[in-house]
């Protein structure tokens, strides 16, 4: 039996990856930190992790000392694949299979598919359409790089090293870029596990268009992208994402520029045994700018649409792939699914959720936080409290019928 290595199971992909193990006869060793697993898992998922994998603690935090255990402990369990559902431990992930000769991607370059100060570099040196981009460790800095750039209002600007929208504005002055750039770098340690960030913060030029995301597989330096799929976000000086359909109404064209596209950054950022998430934007003229990229499985329940809507299960594909085995990658669906966040009007204590509504293409609707819980300002997407799912034959009707099922949604917060 193949035995996988699995860094950080918390959140919905985790699971995934250990559902789609477990339904290929592949023995998983799940590695956490003791703190992190009692305080951050579910009830649900820390049952499932017992129940059907072997459970593993060590302190992610320092990164040197957790490669010399995970390695390791790799060889003595005879580990034939190495993967991670938390985008903070992909470089850990390069580094670790390098060492133990298994699949996976460059270690010289895994750190650019995290950091986005990095990784604008290493789209300019190899030719990707990107956002122009200068970094800094201070808004003095900024502001001289800008005006040397020739970047103009609006901008955006975003942490260096962070995930779920978070810190992350769209600035039309100098003194909104100071706000955000103080924003930006408010958080330098990436909790659960208290890794340290670097902080420099990323500022771009804002690119126009409308946004997507797709897949990219790549096993033994054969690249194969999947299709793109819309990104809704929220506008104004905060972009966190609202929802997703899955596959985005595009021609052919359009499809095979963001193809392209999205195989010549996982090219240039080292992606060799592994997935690549990558979000871009296509604008007016047909030509796009990639936004960033992420060498892990996307979130939002993406994994559920696409497996739902075509039949391709990325979770099982990671899999596969991490152990050298050949991806199952051909359609058996031809239909759409969707994904909307319920997002509260303010910050404060969740009163009630409300009037979801009913609809043939409601798969699934499901609230996260129960009265009494605190909940988030709107501004990135730890704002949520709850979501539904939509299946229909096209995504015109699933985006149709996202917009009814959530139009009398009513969300109360004191």
């Amino acid at each position: 039996m193949p035995t996988l290595l699995l860094l950080e199971a918390m959140g919905n992909t985790g699971e995934y990856v250990l559902d789609a193990a477990r339904e290929l006869g592949v023995e998983v060793i799940v590695v956490t930190h003791e703190d992190v697993f009692e305080e951050w898992y579910s009830p649900a998922l820390q049952t499932k992790i017992r129940d059907h994998a072997k459970l593993v603690f060590t302190d992610f935090s320092d990164s040197e000392g957790a490669l010399r255990e995970l390695a390791e402990l790799a060889r003595a369990e005879g580990v034939d694949g190495v993967v991670a559902c938390w985008e903070f431990l992909t470089p850990l992930v390069a580094r670790l299979t390098a060492d133990l000769g298994l699949p996976g991607n460059d270690p010289s370059r895994a750190l650019s598919c995290r950091n986005k100060r990095i990784m604008a570099r290493a789209f300019a040196e190899h030719g990707i359409p990107a956002p122009r981009t200068v970094t800094a460790r201070s808004v003095e800095e900024a502001y001289v790089l800008v005006e040397a750039a020739g970047l103009a209002y609006p901008l955006v600007v975003k942490p260096s090293e962070q995930s779920g929208s978070w810190g992350v504005s769209v600035v039309r002055s100098d003194e909104e870029l100071a706000a955000a750039f103080a924003l930006a770098q408010s958080h330098l340690f990436q909790m659960p596990h208290g890794i340290p960030l670097d902080a420099h913060v990323v500022v771009q030029e804002y690119v126009g268009g409308v946004e997507f995301s797709i897949e990219t597989v790549v096993a033994r330096g054969r690249a194969t992208p999947l299709f793109p799929y819309d990104k809704f976000t929220t506008g104004g000086a905060k972009r966190a994402e609202f929802g997703h359909t899955v596959p985005a109404e595009l021609d052919d064209a359009s499809v095979r520029t963001l193809q392209d596209a999205a195989v010549a950054a996982a090219r240039a950022l080292g992606i060799t045994n592994g997935v690549a998430h990558t979000e871009l934007k296509l604008l007016p003229d047909g030509t796009t700018r990639i936004i960033e990229l992420g060498a892990r499985l996307p979130g939002d329940h993406v994994v559920a649409l696409m497996r739902q809507a075509r039949g391709i299960d990325e979770a099982r594909v990671y899999v596969q792939v991490a152990l050298g085995m050949e991806p199952d990658l051909t359609p058996t669906a031809d239909t759409a699914a969707g994904i909307r966040f319920l997002v509260p009007p303010h910050g404060g204590v969740l009163r009630s959720v409300s009037g979801i509504g009913d609809s043939d293409a409601v798969a699934l609707s499901r609230v996260t936080v129960q009265p009494g819980g605190q909940v988030r300002a709107p501004g990135d997407n730890d704002a949520r409290v709850g979501y539904v799912i939509l299946h229909a034959d096209t995504a015109a009707e699933v985006n149709r019928a996202a917009a009814e099922a959530i139009a009398d949604v009513t969300i109360e917060v004191d």
